[in-house]
């Protein structure tokens, strides 16, 4: 199989779908791989690296397109990368498609099989391919809350950790799974007052046994959870519906009440985010503000550290992609049902049910 690798072209992102030593495993499974000349520049990967293990460098996207039988990226395609898809490619990458319905209808008429690295799942219901980038903006949301709690930002003028005589920061993290763990991680870590709302009780035993009495948990009811964010200083969101849109928890009107220069971290926002004002930002202008509450919704936080996250998640997809590689995506999702979940699009039709509900689109179960 010929697999491409095209530079990432969203806004300030510089993560690469395929590092020199993924390319090279996929060249000793026998296939070919194709990369568009500086792909990996952003994070000090070379044409002359990938060269070097057997890659051919291509000089634009259009040629990886239309040479590759395969795409494998990092964030999904934007709508002019949409346009060089075709019926006979394969497409390997995060979608996040419930929250955007013309990337949506822009796969579905290229006729493209897309897999999403999101709904891929695993035998304890785990998410493996998301877990790497959820652990990177679950830790990135707290050094993003911290920043935008600084005056000059727009905060409360209030340092996480507070100082001797002085009290902390009040955090909550609404989720305890991958990132919002990972958000209570850093933030208890930096001295914050941290309270972590759920509704698994499970999960709330493996936090308080993980955390041991430093973090707070919560179960999750509307009136607890909105007087809780209320008192925060930064409240991080970090829920998740596999491939279905997040819920919006935390409501306009509820954000207007909270503490002027408070901050509100959205790692949802991929998703549509789950507090109703967010909208997608960038890292070149991460935040906004809306009631005199600073929101931070950037759409691609693990790439503002794009080395730690391009390996990272090239640990958790290299299995899959030489899979598929090796037997074809059908045989490759016949053979193991959990990759045959992240199968959102084929043949024009949307064969992921929350997809289809949320962006009301027909949905077609995938055969193979």
């Amino acid at each position: 199989m010929i697999i491409g690798c095209p530079k990432e072209i969203k806004v300030h992102e510089y993560r690469v779908g395929l590092t020199p030593s993924s390319a090279s495993e996929l060249i000793r499974h026998g296939h070919s791989v194709i990369i568009e000349t500086g792909a990996g520049m952003g994070i000090g990967i070379t044409d002359d690296d990938y060269e070097a293990v057997g890659c051919e460098i291509i000089a634009t996207a259009q040629e990886v397109f239309a040479k590759a039988e395969m795409i494998v990226k990092v964030k999904e395609p934007q709508l002019n990368e949409c346009a060089m898809l075709t019926k006979s490619h394969l497409l390997f990458t995060y979608l996040h498609l419930a929250a955007d319905k013309p990337q949506t209808e822009a796969l579905m008429a290229s006729g493209c099989t897309a897999i999403a690295y999101e709904t891929v799942t695993a035998d304890d219901g785990s998410l493996p391919l998301l877990a790497p980038m959820s652990e990177v903006a679950g830790r990135m949301s707290i050094q993003a809350g911290a920043h935008a709690l600084e005056k000059a930002k727009g905060g409360r003028g209030i340092l996480l950790g507070g100082v001797p005589g002085v009290s902390p920061a009040k955090v909550v993290v609404i989720g305890g799974g991958v990132s919002g763990m990972n958000a209570a991680e850093m933030a208890v870590g930096l001295g914050a007052d941290v309270t972590v709302f759920d509704r698994n009780v499970n999960q709330m035993r493996h936090l308080d046994a993980r955390f041991r009495g430093t973090v707070k948990t919560q179960y999750s009811t509307a009136h607890d959870l909105e007087q809780a964010v209320l008192q925060a200083d930064l409240v991080v969101g970090a829920v998740l519906v596999a491939g279905a849109a997040a819920p919006k928890l935390v409501s306009a009107d509820t954000a207007k009440c909270m503490k002027d220069g408070a901050v509100l971290v959205d790692i949802s926002i991929d998703q549509g985010g789950c507090f109703e004002n967010s909208k997608p930002t960038t890292h070149s202008d991460p935040t906004f503000i809306i009631d005199g509450v600073v929101y931070y919704c950037v759409a691609n936080m693990p790439g503002a550290v794009a080395h730690t996250s391009t390996f990272a998640l090239n640990n958790a997809t290299l299995p899959f992609a030489v899979a598929l590689a090796d037997k074809g995506w059908k045989q490759a999702c016949a053979d193991d049902a959990h990759l045959k979940n992240g199968v959102n699009i084929h043949n024009g039709n949307v064969t992921y049910e929350a997809v289809a509900h949320d962006l009301d689109l027909p949905y077609v179960a995938v055969a193979v």
